[in-house]
Parts: structure tokens; sequence; C-alpha cells
């Protein structure tokens, strides 16, 4: 008798899993695209505030992460701040994929802060830059801003899971002006030749890294990535942070450059921008993402 090996289905149920829920993002995209701008991001807020965000884990997984940072916060208190970061995140999404209004609206954008001559300087002078930031507000406001103002601002991205959603997700970053280029070793070679160049790059720093070393953020050990200051260290690119901070409007920002980090070592260097990002989330912790992992157990 012959006997075959049983057919592994899970590859299959994964494939199909994905292809069906972004059918179900797409849909909502597009759906939310044919209303009025002002009436499309506090929508899809709403949507995710209260519906995505639940089911998804996401609001549990941020009240656990307040838990975390502030144990003695008022339960009610870390509610409303899990509640309102879920709301920015659903704003967020949207306002990505609106390519066409959101950067015509971030054209017009006053950005302030001591790193704007910084930055200015070191375009005039054909040295690279590296902005620096995390989850909070919309980074893509600020980065539109200086798209707008002619800057060729390149962006490294973390590849989703879902291979569907990715590739209609590095479009929308695209339509912001500037190249793209994934986390690895398949984009490493565009973004170096892009700094080398004398271009500018966004980087997020804000997520969890296995392996990477632990730095201070809002008190507890966060594994963190060293890229952005060994780059800047290795190609001599001025490291600077900055924000787009959603305004109580809801529909526009301030676009903020901080004052660039002194070059010193990696470790030193990647605890200062942590620590720019961790004052920006004690200033308002409703426009951080607290729906990430991002403090894990140490390895």
């Amino acid at each position: 008798m012959s006997s075959s090996a049983p057919k592994d289905k899970s590859g299959f149920f994964r494939t199909t899993g994905h292809y069906l829920s972004n059918l179900l993002i797409v849909g909502l995209i597009k759906a939310a695209l044919a209303l009025p701008y002002q009436i499309r991001i506090p929508l899809m807020g709403r949507v995710v505030q209260w519906g995505i965000g639940p089911l998804a884990g996401y609001r549990r997984r941020a009240l656990n992460n307040l838990a975390l940072i502030w144990p003695e916060m008022p339960k009610q208190q870390r509610q409303q701040i899990a509640g309102k970061c879920l709301n920015n995140v659903g704003r967020s999404f949207i306002e990505n994929y609106s390519a066409a209004d959101f950067p015509k609206r971030m054209s017009t954008n006053n950005i302030t802060g001591e790193g704007v001559a910084a930055l200015d300087a070191a375009v005039a002078s054909g040295k690279p830059v590296i902005l620096v930031t995390g989850h909070y507000g919309n980074y893509e406001a600020t980065r539109a801003a200086l798209v707008a103002r002619g800057l060729n601002i390149g962006g490294l991205y973390r590849d989703m899971k879902n291979p569907y959603f990715n590739a209609h997700y590095v479009k929308t970053m695209e339509a912001f002006g500037g190249p793209v280029f994934p986390q690895g070793r398949r984009g490493t070679a565009g973004f170096v030749k892009h700094l080398k160049s004398g271009g500018q790059l966004v980087l997020l720093f804000d997520q969890h890294v296995f392996g990477a070393p632990a730095f201070d953020f809002l008190g507890q050990p966060a594994n963190t990535a060293l890229s952005a200051a060994e780059l800047a260290l290795r190609y001599d690119a001025a490291l600077i942070p900055f924000y787009g901070i959603r305004q109580p409007d809801g529909l526009t920002f301030e676009t903020v450059l901080e004052a660039p980090i002194t070059p010193s070592d990696a470790m030193t260097m990647t605890q200062e921008i942590t620590d720019s990002l961790a004052a920006r989330v004690n200033q308002d912790p409703t426009q951080w993402f607290w729906v990430h992992r991002r403090w894990r157990p140490q390895s």
C-alpha cells in the first residue's frame, strides 16, 4: 500500500484569510473615501474606536499597556486614553489613504521647532538627514509638509503580514512623495544610496525588536533598534526627531522638528530619541499608539 503525506492546509487557510480580510479593508477604505474629507476622518476614528479596535483586541492591549506604565492612574482615565488612542489610529489610517486630500492640506502647514534651521543647513550643504519619530499623532503630516517644500524624503517601512494589504499600503506611502524602502536586506541598498546622495529618510523606532538592547521608555525596559543612531553615525547624517501632533479639532496638525540629537554613540543617541518620544507621550498620551506590543519579556 502506498501512503501520501497529509496536505498542510494551514497555508491555504492563511492565504484565504488574508485575501478576505483585505477585501473587507479595501471596501471600508473605498466607502470612506467616497465621503467628504471632514466627514470621513472623524467617522473612521469612531469606527476603529468603537468597532474594529475592541473586536481586534487593540483596546484590550492598549489598556494592558496603560496599566503597566501608569498602574496608579484611575481606571476610567486609562479607558478614556485608550478610546482616544483608537480614534487617532482610525483617523491616521484613512488620512494616509487620502492620497490627494491629506498632502494638499498639509502643504500649507508651517513647520516649527529648533530642527528647522538644522534641516535647512543640512539640505543646503548636501548632508544626509534622518528624521526619526514614533507612532504619535500622524507622522505622515510632517512628512507631507516637508515634501511640499520640495524635499525628497524617503521612508523605511515594515512589511505587513497580509501581503494583499501590504501591496496597496506601500502605494499610499509612495503617494506622499519620496521613495520608500522595506526593512531588511531587500531595502538596505536603496535607502543607503538615498542617504549617501544627501537625501532625507524617515524612520520610526518605537516598535519592539527581538534581540535589540533594552532602553527605558516611560519607566519600563523596551527593546529598541539602534538603526537610526547607527545610520546617522555611519553616514554623518543629522538625526532630527519630529512629530505630527493632532490638534483639538481632530483634522489639523502642528508639524514640529526638534533640535538634532548630538552625535555620540548609538546607545546614548537611541536613549535620547526614546526620551524625546516619552516626553511627547507624557504631554498627551492619547496620541501615541498604545495598541503596539511595545513591552515584551526581555530577551
